[in-house]
């Protein structure tokens, strides 16, 4: 480094005078030269251009573009019904004989997107919304060649996928790097195809990690300030060392244009996902039968736990791995193979991404102590996309024999009998106390509670009863708690409701 001197530094060594005061002022100079240099070899080094890399990456990045036969275009309104001999008959009916009618002949509609080559022979990564539903997909690589793309194997729950493109050379390819070691405030650079522009090339940095956007049941994603628009899902996300750490999948955008909020899949979760694709052409998930939900505070406190980590199970499959390790309904998972569970949507990720067979290790919590035990992950099935059922909306409900009301907590509850089994569907086997109303204002309609939910337990004891639920809740009230643990049943779903109780343990009105 090279220092320039004041000039009057100079002049006082051109006199000779003053030869402390110069010292000193050398001394302080070569100091301060010290302290830059110290300081310059800490920063992170700021790239002077992206081209090279870019020249470097974007040959292994492709333009995705897909074809799809729609039979019913919704675009498209039926013909409208007008008296016999109306002027609005005769123009609607030559409107739709010129533009078609939804039953008329199949159109297709096209989409696009991006992709990276991840070995020589042609395999293609991209997001499996990109290519779902598609009866065509197609690959354009960076050099204007076309290729018939053939699926390997897709991922829903991951939105990844695999294709394969035969080309007559090896092609150029990207490998993943290691997302973990990823830092906030990184640089990186997306390559993609927005808007069918072709290959484009953005660059920014990692803007946070470990963003749950309620994309899938595994979200995990690295978020960038980086551009991604449309037409960028499925692109590459890269470090500076030219490594894919990141699968571009979405946006967060009022107007459908880049605001700086894009999301990406790691690289770490992409790719045990990818190489099972090619292995089997499917996902192979570890799975421990359970459903779990979020440890909230108030759960917490009526476990006495003394803060929020770990997951709530809130019910556990018959004959699954959490049940042959004797795990149940109310124990908190706090631990999973040596990891500790941060909170409840971590621990999916952990177990899918655990190799089946695997014995492992699980300590949880339950009736105020620590407990372990050892679980061998199976494989986590198949399952059809269908649409959870809606509660069917009842008519207004009249009052039943027995019937409790519970005013302060907005509900009323009722025995299982023939008449409440009968109106709201209850299964056979079903044990505790039916909700028969709940007040739209009230706090038991504030925690999502609804008619038809059957109460199985307080503070994880069998309720019997209306009697015995209103007992329960006043023995919780006097011995000076504030809120109670409802586990209800709601048709095959179980979960664990927190509910304040005050006052409110009291019986209101009985009939």
């Amino acid at each position: 480094m090279i220092i320039r001197r004041p000039a009057r530094a100079q002049a006082r060594l051109a006199t000779g005078s003053n030869t402390l005061s110069l010292q000193w002022l050398l001394a302080g100079l070569v100091a301060v030269a010290v302290m830059a240099m110290a300081m310059t070899a800490r920063a992170a080094p700021v790239p002077d251009s992206f081209a090279d890399l870019a020249e470097r990456l974007l040959p292994a990045v492709v333009n995705i573009s897909t074809t799809q036969t729609l039979k019913n275009p919704e675009h498209l309104p039926d013909m409208p019904q007008f008296p016999p001999g109306s002027p609005f008959e005769e123009f609607f009916k030559d409107f739709m004989e010129k533009h078609g009618t939804p039953d008329a002949a199949p159109r297709r509609a096209t989409a696009l997107g991006s992709g990276f080559i991840i070995d020589p022979s042609g395999l293609v990564v991209t997001n499996n919304h990109v290519i779902a539903d598609a009866d065509q997909i197609t690959v354009v690589l960076h050099d204007g060649q076309a290729f018939k793309a053939t699926i390997v194997g897709r991922d829903a729950k991951g939105d990844l996928a695999l294709l394969r493109i035969k080309a007559p050379n090896k092609l150029p390819y990207v490998s993943f790097g290691n997302s973990d070691a990823m830092r906030v405030g990184d640089w990186v650079i997306a390559i993609g195809n927005p808007y069918g522009l072709g290959g484009t090339v953005t660059a920014g940095i990692v803007s946070a990690r470990s963003r749950d956007i309620s994309a899938g049941p595994y979200d995990d994603f690295l978020q960038t300030d980086a551009a991604i628009n449309k037409g960028n899902s499925g692109g590459p996300l890269f470090n500076m060392k030219g490594e894919v750490i990141g699968i571009n999948t979405a946006i967060f955008s009022q107007t459908g244009g880049s605001i700086g909020i894009g999301f990406s899949i790691p690289s770490n979760m992409a790719k045990p996902i990818i190489v099972d694709l090619q292995k089997f052409g499917k996902t192979r998930r570890g799975w421990l039968g359970v459903r779990i939900q979020t440890v909230t505070d108030e759960i917490a406190e009526n476990l006495g736990l003394k803060d929020q980590h770990g997951a709530l199970v809130a019910s556990v499959s018959p004959g699954g791995p959490a049940a042959k390790a004797g795990l149940k309904s109310g124990d908190v998972i706090t631990r999973f193979d040596g990891k500790d569970v941060v909170d409840m949507r971590h621990l999916p990720r952990m177990v899918a991404e655990t190799p089946i067979n695997k014995e492992v290790d699980v300590t949880f919590w339950r009736d105020g102590k620590k407990m372990d035990t050892k679980a061998t992950v199976g494989e986590l099935a198949d399952e059809s996309e269908t649409e959870q059922a809606k509660a069917a909306e009842k008519p207004a409900p009249k009052q039943e024999a027995g019937q409790t009301s519970l005013t302060s907590l907005g509900m009323s509850v009722a025995s299982i009998s023939a008449a409440t089994r009968e109106r709201f569907d209850l299964a056979s086997d079903a044990k505790g106390v039916v909700v028969t109303q709940v007040n739209p204002a009230g706090h038991a309609a504030e925690k999502g509670i609804r008619p038809g939910d059957v109460i199985v337990e307080v503070s994880q004891e069998p309720v019997k009863s209306p009697a015995d639920l209103v007992a329960k809740i006043e023995a919780a009230h006097k011995a000076g708690r504030r809120s109670v643990l409802v586990m209800l049943q709601r048709d095959s779903d179980v979960q664990f409701v927190p509910l304040h109780i005050g006052a409110a343990g009291k019986k209101e009105s009985e009939r």
